[in-house]
């Protein structure tokens, strides 16, 4: 029998276990049932290699036929901080297609988007890029390994999924009817607070020992945008400080660093326009009225400012404001507010600056001095 995921963060002395996101659970269902479809066989477990490089194998569950559709499905993994989707079933059914690729549908309990601005278009199952990427590869994979010409179709289902996503931020985001098929490294890093905040401290410490120089990102978009802001990342330690902002600013001036640089997606550093200090959703999901906030400070019109607080992501208000050629005057006026909050906090410890970017629109803005400060670093 597979033993449960091996793989743990340290924090302290001590360490954590990670799990595995939905998006591998989906890959790995179609996986097997690809394999049973094409040699006949149901295999009684199913590995793949995540984003990350980190190893997955798990038991394959509930194994059944119907006519020439196979289905198979593998329970979720939270790991050492389990969300509301931990220890659920996620299905893969398989069958034949026409077409000769892997085309990917979404079943029961999966979510349709329904705003606009999020990773998938308005009316497609919630089955984000990447998972989307994994299940295609996996089931390709066993396609080669059997020599098949045609296609196969996938359809990704959770029978629980409509009463778990009651209980997470799916129909404020705009996703009705289901859970997401999530995840960007395929692998869930345990969120404890009391653990992400000594696991900061200690690589905190460790790199103050070697520079004076310190990036600070929330997770792993802003780690991928790194290479876009012509940095020697090689030379510059970085530390992913989740949604624990504030406590990150304080390591930071403990461990006596000169200079920090914050480099974030805007549904993060948004909401230290207002003040918040710690990001996680759980905790403040301020975003929208904070554009709108600013975009009636800059002139927006009732019009304008109704459809930013309708809006599903940062990057939809952003749209909005193109509309009206309102986006500079806002980014800038949530830039100053950003940087008023970030010195209150700091209080003087270090130099800083922070960059917000959209993965959709590149870099939003900066806090003033942030250009002087990356211009200083590229020339060493």
């Amino acid at each position: 029998m597979t033993m449960a995921f091996e793989h743990y963060i340290r924090y302290g002395a001590g360490q954590l276990r990670c799990g595995y996101t939905t998006g591998t659970c989906a890959a790995l269902a179609a996986k097997a049932a690809a394999e049973w479809m094409l040699s006949g066989v149901c295999p009684t477990e199913a590995s793949l290699v995540t984003p990350a490089g980190i190893e997955v194998t798990v038991p394959v569950e509930d194994p059944h036929r119907s006519g020439d559709s196979f289905s198979c499905a593998v329970r979720k993994d939270g790991g050492d901080d389990p969300d509301v989707t931990d220890g659920m079933l996620i299905y893969a059914s398989v069958c034949a297609a026409s077409e000769a690729d892997v085309l990917i549908e979404g079943g029961t309990g999966i979510g349709r988007v329904t705003k606009p601005g999020l990773d998938r278009p308005v009316g497609e199952a919630a089955i984000n890029t990447v998972p989307r990427r994994m299940i295609r590869e996996n089931v390709l994979e066993i396609c080669r390994k059997h020599g098949l010409q045609g296609g196969i179709r996938v359809i990704i289902s959770a029978p629980d999924g409509e009463r778990i996503a009651k209980q997470s931020f799916n129909e404020k985001l705009g996703i009705e009817g289901g859970i997401s098929i999530l995840g960007t490294s395929g692998i869930v890093r345990p969120m404890s607070e009391k653990a992400l905040v000594d696991v900061m401290e200690a690589e905190a410490r460790q790199a103050a020992l070697s520079s004076k120089r310190l990036i600070l990102v929330p997770g792993n978009y802003g780690m991928h945008y790194l290479g876009k802001l012509g940095l020697d990342t090689a030379k510059i330690p970085q530390i992913l400080y989740s949604g624990y902002f504030g406590e990150a600013l304080d390591i930071v001036g403990a461990c006596r660093f000169e200079e920090v640089l914050v480099v974030s997606h805007a549904g993060k550093l948004v909401k230290t326009a207002g003040g918040i200090m710690n990001t996680h959703q759980k905790n403040a999901d301020c975003r929208m009225e904070l554009f709108c906030a600013h975009a009636a400070v800059c002139g927006a019109d009732t019009k304008t400012c109704r459809e930013l607080m309708q809006a599903a992501t940062t990057d939809a208000c952003i749209g909005i404001l193109d509309a009206v050629s309102l986006r500079e005057p806002v980014i800038g006026s949530l830039m100053q507010s950003i940087d008023r909050y970030m010195r209150e906090r700091i209080r003087g410890a270090y130099r800083f600056g922070a960059v917000m970017f959209s993965n959709i629109y590149g870099i939003l803005g900066m806090t003033p001095g942030t250009e002087e400060l990356l211009e200083k670093w590229r020339s060493g």
